[in-house]
């Protein structure tokens, strides 16, 4: 037996083709012929901090085939640490002998599976036409989210903010070279409704996004917020859309931006469209005119990791 692959953040970042992960992760939720249990979600002190960090435990397994798990812990304080908000690891098994197959840095990982998830929802969601984006965030999954997003839809234009207006300048720099103009900006509200897509990835736990500016043919794409205490769109932007989840099984529970319209009868469970699941398989068209405003909301799913695991092992072993 050869030595363990252990495949590292950086090999993951040099062998990513947006349009074949986008594909992969469609086939995958349209077949559903993987099992996902609900994640472990475990919040624990961090007394140095003065805040709750999280542990994550999410397998996923498809019988006879292969397996994994990834075990995050989420830190929300890293930052002044130069360290990432989220740790973690993806360990990657064989489904018949239970032998492991691989281990994986979690973070690109991570980052490119949730990319690849919101571009798939906006290839369903988002005008056809969709050509300009405001990015909200400048963590790791911002660039990621940006060339997913071109990857489905014509986007030649895009706005990013963070509270840090230096990272929204490093953003823009990683895209000096390619064809999409990447402006970074110290307010964003000015860009809300000049935007075909509107992209999250942020911590907060106030809404960002004001549903009132909003005009028709919008879509939202709601990827942080990951806490039942978190909201990245108000109320507004609920009333206003058409809502949607990456899966009912961890959408309607973990974040803020469906639990809280939830509990204050702004919405209700029947009134959410569809998941990635009826999307895929055909259950449900997706965006079903050129005025409907679309809210995609997502918070991760282990199959997603599953998909995208096999996807780098199998550039692994080409290598």
């Amino acid at each position: 037996m050869g030595p363990l692959p252990y495949i590292t953040d950086d090999f993951i970042e040099s062998h990513t083709d947006f349009g074949q992960l986008i594909n992969i992760l469609r086939s995958g939720f349209a077949e559903q012929c993987v099992e996902t249990p609900m994640r472990h979600h475990h919040d624990y002190p961090n007394p140095k901090e003065n805040i709750d960090s999280t542990l994550l435990l999410m397998p996923s397994w498809e019988a006879g085939t292969d397996l994994g798990v990834k075990i995050v812990s989420v830190n929300p304080n890293n930052g002044k640490y130069d360290l990432p908000s989220i740790q973690g690891t993806y360990l990657y098994l064989n489904g018949h002998t239970g032998t492991l197959n691989a281990i994986f840095d979690a973070k690109a990982l991570t980052a490119k599976r949730t990319a690849a998830a919101s571009a798939l929802a906006a290839s369903y969601l988002s005008h056809p036409e969709a050509s300009t984006l405001l990015m909200l965030g400048t963590g790791a999954l911002s660039a990621n989210l940006i060339r997913a997003h071109a990857t489905v839809r014509p986007i030649h234009k895009v706005y990013v903010w963070g509270r840090n207006y230096d990272k929204a300048l490093q953003i823009a720099g990683l895209f000096e070279q390619e064809d999409i103009e990447v402006i970074p900006v110290k307010a964003y509200d000015s860009h809300i409704r000049e935007c075909d897509i509107i992209s999250t990835a942020t911590l907060s736990k106030d809404p960002l996004v004001d549903g009132n500016k909003l005009r028709k043919g919008q879509h939202l794409d709601l990827v942080g917020a990951y806490k039942k205490d978190m909201r990245e769109a108000d109320d507004a932007c609920v009333l206003r859309s058409s809502v949607f989840l990456d899966t009912y099984q961890g959408g309607l529970k973990e974040s803020g931006d469906i639990v809280i319209p939830l509990q204050k009868g702004i919405l209700k469970q029947e009134d959410i469209q569809a998941d990635l699941f009826e999307l895929c398989s055909g259950q449900h068209p997706g965006r079903k005119n050129s005025d409907e405003i679309t809210f995609f909301k997502s918070v991760g799913h282990a199959s997603e990791d599953l998909f995208g695991a096999r996807y780098y092992f199998e550039q692994y072993k080409k290598r």
